[in-house]
C-alpha cells in the first residue's frame, strides 16, 4: 500500500466533512499516517484501540508501549502520544479562556477529570480561586506523586499567594483507581491547610481524582 493510498480515506473524509464527524480509528489512522506490509493504516488504527480498550486506554500508552506494536515503532508512537497531550493542553486553555466557577467538589471534579483521570502517573494541581469561586489560575504544582516528590506546604502556598486567591483548591489523581486518601495525602494537605490559615488563603478542599470515582478531604471531614 502506498503513503498517499493509506492517508486517502480518513484524510479525504476530514477535508470533505470536518474531522468532528470521523470515528475514533480514522482519526488515529491520520495520526499514524501509514501501516505496514500487509498491514493497511486503517486496520492498524482499530487493532491499536482494541487492544488498548478504546480512546481513553490509548491515551494512557507511553512511547515505548506504542512503539512495540509492530506497524507503530517509536515515531508513530510519539506522534500519537503528542496529539492526545495536545488535545489535553487545547481543552485546558479553553477551560481558562471562559468564565469557570468551582464552588463545589463536583465542579471541582468536572474540571479535573478529563486532565487528570487519563494519566498513569500522579499530578498536584492547585486551582486558584477569586472571591465568588471564580476560577483565576490551574497550577501543576508536582509531577509524579505527592510522597515521592517530597512536596512541602509551602509549595502550593507560594503559588496561591503568586496568584492572587482569595482562596484555592488542591487536586490529584490516584492512576491506581481507588480515590481514597492516602496517610501521606493527608499529613500533607493538614500541613498546607495550617499554613494557608496563618496568612489568610484557605485551603477549601483537596480532591482526588481516580478513573470513576473521586474523593473530598472536605466531605470526609479531615479539613475543617
Amino acid at each position: 500500500m502506498s503513503h498517499s493510498e493509506s492517508w486517502a480515506g480518513p484524510r479525504e473524509r476530514a477535508i470533505a466533512v470536518g474531522v468532528e464527524h470521523l470515528g475514533d480509528s480514522e482519526l488515529v489512522a491520520i495520526v499514524l499516517g501509514t501501516g505496514r506490509a500487509g498491514l493497511p493504516v486503517s486496520v492498524l488504527a482499530v487493532m491499536l484501540l482494541e487492544e488498548h480498550g478504546g480512546v481513553a486506554g490509548l491515551a494512557r500508552a507511553g512511547i515505548g508501549e506504542l512503539a512495540q506494536r509492530a506497524g507503530v515503532g517509536t515515531a508513530k508512537g510519539a506522534r500519537l502520544v503528542a496529539a492526545v497531550e495536545l488535545g489535553r493542553r487545547a481543552t485546558f486553555a479553553a477551560s481558562l479562556e471562559a468564565a469557570v466557577r468551582l464552588p463545589d467538589r463536583s465542579a471541582v471534579e468536572e474540571w479535573a477529570r478529563p486532565r487528570l483521570s487519563i494519566l498513569d502517573h500522579e499530578e498536584l494541581w492547585l486551582l486558584a480561586l477569586d472571591g465568588h469561586h471564580g476560577l483565576r489560575a490551574a497550577r501543576r504544582v508536582a509531577s509524579g506523586g505527592i510522597h515521592g516528590l517530597h512536596v512541602a506546604a509551602r509549595d502550593p502556598l507560594r503559588i496561591a499567594l503568586r496568584e492572587g486567591a482569595s482562596a484555592f483548591v488542591l487536586v490529584h489523581n490516584h492512576p491506581s483507581g481507588d480515590p481514597a486518601p492516602s496517610p501521606e495525602d493527608i499529613v500533607f494537605t493538614k500541613a498546607v491547610e495550617r499554613a494557608a490559615s496563618v496568612v489568610g488563603t484557605p485551603l477549601l478542599d483537596h480532591v482526588i481524582i481516580a478513573r470513576r470515582r473521586g474523593a473530598s478531604m472536605l466531605e470526609l471531614g479531615l479539613l475543617v
